[in-house]
């Protein structure tokens, strides 16, 4: 089994959480488990991003993680980036789990997601079905609320 965690931190020091990602072996499925705080309440797209590279913030992800250059789409869509993991649903009180099993969401082998970005953005992602030319790149998902570098987690971590 391979775990992964990205802390995500936001520019406003209300949003905090993790991602982890388990992964049994390299045909297997990974499990994707989220824990938010302090995010505006409604829908948020969460994305793998390219780089995982902090230097100015979020800004310096890159766009979504896509090595096989396919359009963006949900989570259940055959054709999609490797990690558009669809939305987190936020409550009133500004925290959120998110638990979610994906095919093509590799920590091991040429297309790891580990060392990549993780993004909470804004908005809702459309899941590649609006109409403005966005939503088949990011899904109109708006600003980058919140965001962190997946690695491998410590001993200690649970």
């Amino acid at each position: 089994m391979v775990n992964a965690i990205a802390v995500l931190q936001g520019a406003a020091a209300a949003v905090f959480g993790y991602v982890s990602f388990h992964q049994c072996g390299p045909n297997d499925s990974t499990a994707i488990f989220a824990n938010l705080t302090g995010v505006p309440p409604g829908k948020h797209g969460l994305h793998v991003h390219q780089y995982g590279d902090l230097t100015n913030g979020c800004d310096s992800l890159g766009g979504h993680y896509n090595p096989f250059n396919h359009t963006h789409g949900g989570p259940t869509d055959k054709i999609r980036h490797v990690g558009d993991f669809g939305n987190v649903e936020v409550g009133e009180d500004g925290t959120a789990i998110f638990k979610l099993n994906m095919e093509n969401v590799n920590l091991l082998g040429p297309h790891s997601i580990i060392g990549r970005g993780v993004v909470l953005h804004s908005g809702e992602d459309d899941l590649g079905q609006g109409d403005s030319p966005d939503s088949k790149t990011t899904g109109n998902a708006g600003t980058r609320l919140a965001c962190g570098v997946i690695g491998f987690p410590s001993e200690t971590t649970n």
